[in-house]
C-alpha cells in the first residue's frame, strides 16, 4: 500500500533523513580519524579534520607489529576474549539451566543470592585479597577463572530456558536422557540467541578489560594485556621497546601516529565480530526483557 504524500510528511521525511545522518556523521568521524591518522606521514595531521589520509604511510603499524611486546600482549587478548567467553558460558548456561527449574532444592534461596550479588559488591580490597588468597595474581587464569560466572548473563540465560516448553526436557528423559543429555543435546542449541548476546557481551568485556591486568599482574610484564599496553601508551609514554624500535626506524613515525595505530589494532577485532552475532545479540537480548 502506498502511502499519500503530504508537505507534513515530505517534512519530516527529510528532517528525519538529515538527523539520521548527522547522527551517522558523528559516530563514525572519530573512527575515520583515528584511522587516518594512524597512516598519515608524521606533522601532517595535526589541526586537520582528516577525511582522508596526509600523506600515507604504515611505518607506525609495521613497528607495532615487529615489537615482542604489542604481539604478546595481542596474542593474550585474544586467548583471554575466546577461552572466557566460552568458559563463561559454559558454567553460567549450566547454571542457568538449573536455577530455571522450579523444583530445585533451595531454588529461591539461591536465586535471590545471585541477584543480590548484582546489586552489591564487595569492594576493590576484599576481591584483591580472595585473589591472591587462591593464588591466581601473576597468573593467567586470573583473567579466566574470577570471570567463568557472570550474574547478569546468568540471568539472562535463565529468563530465556524459562520460556522454552518443558516437554521439551521430558521428552529427553523419557528417551533414557539425564539432565546432562537435555542441556547439551537439546537446550542449548535452543538458546542459541541468548548464547550469542552473552558470548558477545563477555567477548567485548575480557577484549576491553585492562583493570584487573593492573591489580592482579602490574609485576609480571609477559602478562599484560593489549589493552593495558594501549593504557600505558595513552597515559604516559612508549615502552623502552618501542622508544628504541622508533629510534631505529629513524623517527620515519612519531609518538601520535603510534597511538592511533594501536587503537585501531584494540578496535579492529570487536568491529569485525559484532556484525557477524548482531542478529542473534538483539534477539537474544529482546527475549530476555520480554520475559523478565
Amino acid at each position: 500500500m502506498k502511502r499519500k504524500l503530504t508537505i507534513s510528511g515530505v517534512i519530516f521525511d527529510c528532517f528525519n533523513t538529515l538527523f539520521m545522518f548527522a547522527i551517522f556523521v558523528i559516530m563514525v568521524y572519530p573512527f575515520l580519524y583515528v584511522f587516518n591518522s594512524s597512516i598519515s606521514s608524521p606533522g601532517t595531521s595535526r589541526g586537520s579534520l582528516l577525511l582522508i589520509p596526509s600523506g600515507i604511510t604504515f611505518d607506525s603499524y609495521k613497528i607495532l607489529f615487529k615489537d615482542a611486546t604489542i604481539l604478546r600482549a595481542a596474542l593474550l587478548s585474544i586467548a583471554r576474549s575466546v577461552i572466557g567467553p566460552f568458559g563463561m558460558l559454559l558454567v553460567s548456561g549450566m547454571a542457568g539451566y538449573s536455577l530455571s527449574k522450579r523444583n530445585l532444592i533451595f531454588g529461591r534461596f539461591f536465586r535471590l543470592f545471585i541477584f543480590f550479588t548484582m546489586y552489591f559488591s564487595a569492594g576493590i580490597i576484599p576481591v584483591y585479597l580472595l585473589i591472591q588468597g587462591l593464588g591466581l595474581t601473576g597468573s593467567f587464569w586470573v583473567y579466566i577463572l574470577p570471570m567463568l560466572v557472570s550474574p547478569f548473563n546468568l540471568v539472562l540465560i535463565k529468563t530465556y530456558i524459562e520460556g522454552i516448553p518443558e516437554s521439551l526436557s521430558e521428552a529427553v528423559l523419557i528417551d533414557g536422557g539425564t539432565e546432562i543429555d537435555v542441556y547439551f543435546r537439546c537446550i542449548i542449541h535452543v538458546c542459541l540467541p541468548v548464547n550469542a548476546a552473552v558470548l558477545l557481551f563477555s567477548a567485548i568485556n575480557h577484549w576491553n578489560s585492562f583493570i584487573d591486568t593492573q591489580l592482579y599482574n602490574y609485576a609480571n610484564p609477559e602478562l599484560y594485556t593489549l589493552q593495558y599496553v594501549l593504557y600505558n601508551t595513552l597515559a604516559t609514554k612508549l615502552t623502552q621497546s618501542l622508544e628504541q624500535a622508533k629510534t631505529a626506524a629513524k623517527n620515519t613515525t612519531n609518538t601520535q601516529s603510534i597511538k592511533m595505530a594501536i587503537s585501531v589494532i584494540t578496535i579492529l577485532p570487536i568491529m569485525c565480530v559484532y556484525p557477524i552475532l548482531q542478529r542473534y545479540f538483539v534477539s537474544g537480548l529482546m527475549i530476555g526483557s520480554i520475559k523478565a
